[in-house]
């Protein structure tokens, strides 16, 4: 048994054929990370979704999560994943005994955060526990932005010192709710392996994007896919938009999830001549134009 073991997080990531990190994640590009910042929750949503992804997803419902910042700022990077259970004397002997073998320092929380690096994000299933459950305070959360730079937690628990936590630039935090306690009384039982909560799974390496009133856990291996068909997804919208308003197409045509080649055609074409497709003109459409010419079993249906 060993935390944040290489190896192990290999073993559950093995779609992911790039580069990795020091750790064994997958090491996601930095310009799908930017490139995920100027999408919505839906366009990055639909293309995991269609390929079956549909448990990635965590936000409103009857258990909701809250945003340290409700000014529309995204949360976007590499998922650090962490799970934790109440407290039991013997557990508890036996895995800090193991993190002290491996020379961590603090308690559980720390050594999440100690083991950040820019553009990383800690997932953290701490059980729904807010009493005594509150993994960031002020100082956690400043040491979470010096690591990260941009970065931030999403915390299936609590948070303390929120006016402290506000005070820190440039990160977000999704949280359970708020305690003035500090935490006691939890035990680490996973570090970087396979994290659940409200519905949702996350798997170390996976890309947080945190928007749109909750958080969505793109695998690692899926996310130049997500960039590339939000981006198709976006530019069919503004082009879409642009024909209903001229009567040329109308809302059941566009709503399609498969176009025809003659829609396809006319929005190539205005993606070449208007200015509001210029950065969409490297996009390659062979697979779209494949199923108008073949035919989609899907065809019937409108677009999600």
């Amino acid at each position: 048994m060993q935390f944040n073991y290489r190896e192990d997080i290999i073993a559950l990531t093995p779609q992911w054929k790039g580069e990795r990190l020091p750790d064994g994640r997958p090491w996601v590009e930095d310009k799908y990370l930017d490139a995920l910042k100027g999408m919505t929750l839906e366009e990055a949503w639909k293309p995991i979704f269609t390929l079956g992804y549909e448990n990635q997803f965590v936000g409103g419902g009857v258990n909701p999560l809250h945003a340290l910042h409700d000014d529309g700022r995204k949360l976007v990077g590499r998922a650090v994943t962490c799970n934790f259970c109440p407290t039991r004397p013997d557990l508890h002997e036996t895995m800090f005994g193991q993190g002290a073998k491996e020379g961590r320092k603090g308690n559980y929380n720390q050594w999440v955060i100690d083991s950040l690096i820019e553009r990383d994000v800690v997932v953290a299933d701490l059980f729904d526990k807010i009493y005594k459950g509150t993994f960031v305070g002020g100082n956690l959360t400043t040491a979470i932005r010096a690591r990260t730079k941009t970065g931030g937690a999403v915390i299936w628990g609590g948070v303390r010192d929120v006016e402290q936590m506000k005070g820190v630039p440039d990160v977000q935090v999704y949280y359970r709710g708020i305690d003035p306690t500090p935490i006691r009384d939890f035990v680490m039982t996973g570090f970087n392996t396979v994290t659940s909560f409200g519905g949702a799974v996350c798997l170390p390496g996976d890309v947080v994007f945190g928007a749109g009133g909750g958080v969505l856990f793109i695998p690692s291996h899926l996310v130049q896919d997500v960039v590339e068909g939000a981006a198709k997804t976006h530019v069919k919208d503004e082009f879409g938009f642009e024909m209903i308003s001229q009567n040329r197409l109308t809302t059941a045509q566009i709503d399609k999830n498969t176009w025809t080649e003659e829609m396809l055609d006319m929005l190539t074409q205005w993606i070449r001549t208007d200015p509001r497709g210029e950065e969409f003109r490297d996009l390659d459409w062979s697979k779209e134009y494949d199923l108008a010419r073949n035919g989609d079993p899907d065809d019937t249906q409108t677009a999600l």
